[in-house]
């Protein structure tokens, strides 16, 4: 991973505009504290409702989720332009065909502290 991610604003206000419409392939990886490796690994998809810099995204997600919305946080920094073709989700085997876009983020366990014992 690149030092210049965390040197980026997490907000583009460009790219955010031309969000809403999109469709959008999400990948989440859950992480434990301190592991290097996912305990459980998600992936969906759905089209961009709104992006706001302090709601986040909102996506009304498609396939096996239709009529679910999910929200990412208010974090472009992980959008990538997804080049055209099929993608396979792995965890759920539904094919995604031309997503707009690709986002991923890594979710981590806080450690507990002596107070949350």
């Amino acid at each position: 991973m690149s030092n210049d991610f965390n040197e980026e604003l997490p907000w583009d206000a460009t790219l955010a505009n031309t969000l809403p419409g999109q469709l959008v392939l999400v990948g989440l990886a859950y992480f434990d504290v301190g592991a290097e490796e996912p305990f459980e690994q998600q992936q969906l998809f759905g089209r961009v409702v709104h992006a706001d810099e302090r709601k986040g995204i909102l996506l009304s997600l498609e396939g096996q989720r239709a009529g679910e919305q999910f929200h990412l946080p208010p974090d472009t920094r992980s959008f990538r332009k997804a080049e055209p073709g099929e993608c396979r989700l792995r965890t759920t085997g539904e094919v995604v065909v031309n997503p707009d876009f690709t986002v991923t983020f890594s979710i981590q366990k806080q450690a507990k502290t002596q107070r949350d014992n």
